[in-house]
């Protein structure tokens, strides 16, 4: 009996980074997906469901799967009894409402208007939020066509490029319903053993463990005595930098942990003051 039934994207934007993330925090599952519904970590004790991504949140709250990865977007539009727990920094979209440039310019002109699309949830939550009585549209899949087929007049859809919505002739307006990403959900009304809460602990830990360590790099460098002081401001790490002796008094090693997108800015920093044998190496995974 596994300690935990994790539900994984089996399909689109989501399926091929959750793999990627789980493999990389120590979980075993298959490079490639094949044809398997289920795989079991023995090593771990979890058995991995691949599930379509907009039923994940539906099995997680139902209890029938202890955790699962899926969109927020999704997750919202369930309304299962599900929360998020750890965002997880990939699929990142956006959620608009769009419609043909001489058609609605603002959430208010939808008032007794049609709008078409695969979130009816959330787009009912959200015309309620703001006082805007609307006639919601739900389709499967693509919506781009339903205004050029007389459906709607506008739709509601996630935004990621939007190639999709310019080759349909259609602009997006208003401020976005939301902005979404892959997360990691459990349910709030299940029950936990202190065994099973002691895994979900572990999961969470591991995950965040590998997505801080793609934030950051750890750099080495010597430097001069000198500047030390200037070097460990470009390069003050999550407490302070630490700082070894070398051979020659005049010069000591310095090691920090740094944020990567301004790895590159430090590095030419750290040159223009003196230092030499700057290297970044990447990191596998940490705990801060």
């Amino acid at each position: 009996m596994p300690l935990l039934r994790v539900a994984v994207p089996n399909k689109g934007s989501l399926s091929e980074s959750a793999l990627k993330l789980l493999t990389e925090a120590g979980y075993r599952l298959p490079r490639v997906r094949n044809k398997e519904l289920n795989c079991f970590d023995p090593e771990n004790e979890i058995e991995f469901f691949f599930q379509r991504p907009r039923d994940i949140a539906v099995y997680v709250g139902a209890g029938t799967l202890d955790l699962g990865i899926t969109g927020k977007d999704l997750l919202d539009d369930a309304a299962a009894p599900a929360e998020s727990v750890l965002d997880l920094g990939f699929a990142r979209s956006t959620f608009y409402f769009a419609a043909r440039p001489d058609g609605p310019k603002s959430v208010a002109e939808l008032a007794g208007r049609s709008v078409a699309t695969s979130y009816p949830e959330l787009v009912r939550k959200h015309l309620a939020q703001v006082g805007v009585s609307a006639n919601v549209v739900v389709l499967q899949g693509a919506v781009e066509n339903a205004v050029a087929l007389g459906l709607a007049d506008a739709i509601a859809d996630v935004v990621e490029t939007g190639t999709s919505l310019e080759n349909a002739g259609l602009v997006t307006f208003g401020e976005p319903l939301m902005r979404s990403e892959a997360v990691l959900i459990r349910s709030t009304t299940a029950e936990w053993t202190d065994e099973r809460a002691e895994a979900v602990t572990v999961m969470l830990d591991r995950l965040g463990g590998v997505l801080t360590a793609r934030r950051y790099v750890m750099v080495d460098y010597d430097c001069p005595r000198a500047v030390l002081d200037a070097a460990c401001a470009l390069t003050p790490g999550i407490e302070s930098p630490t700082v070894s002796p070398l051979a020659d008094p005049d010069w000591v090693a310095v090691r920090s942990l740094m944020e990567r997108k301004s790895i590159n800015r430090t590095m030419d920093d750290l040159k223009k003051l003196g230092a030499s044998a700057i290297l970044a190496t990447e990191l596998a995974a940490c705990r801060l």
